[in-house]
């Protein structure tokens, strides 16, 4: 258990959620705007949600989470293979349990919008681990 605090939740774990904050907010505002207000579908709402998502957590969780010493491009490039193996992970997973687990009391519609939910759940958890330990962690970290 001590193993699971020191190398997976511990300091950086609360700056990422406090980032995640502002990044949930922002992504998930735009999300439902795109598809509701503008009717695009799941997959490009989502997409351009998190793409625009992700450009605000680089940075932040480059420099305030992380406080990463590792070349900007080289992690950049790290970070985005990161951002879009968690994002495909998660919603190819959330919609299909999403929609088998509400069949027959929820509608289609109302499937998909819970489905963006658990996805954003899944990326969170998925990009945490993908960003400590893969785009930021290749490196020796401050605290």
């Amino acid at each position: 258990m001590n193993l699971i605090h020191n190398k997976i939740v511990n300091h950086t774990f609360v700056r990422f959620l406090a980032v995640g904050v502002l990044n949930t907010l922002v992504s998930a505002v735009l999300m439902f705007v795109l598809y509701d207000g503008f009717h695009l579908a799941y997959w490009p709402a989502t997409a351009v949600a998190y793409v625009a998502g992700a450009v605000l957590s680089f940075f932040l969780n480059f420099r305030y989470t992380f406080k990463s010493t590792a070349k900007p491009l080289w992690a950049g490039v790290r970070f985005t293979i990161n951002v879009a193996v968690c994002y495909v992970i998660a919603y190819s997973v959330a919609k299909p349990l999403v929609v088998w687990v509400t069949s027959g009391f929820l509608s289609l519609e109302w499937s998909v919008r819970i489905a963006m939910i658990v996805g954003m759940g899944l990326y969170t958890i998925l990009n945490y681990i993908g960003q400590r330990f893969f785009a930021f962690g290749c490196q020796k970290q401050q605290s």
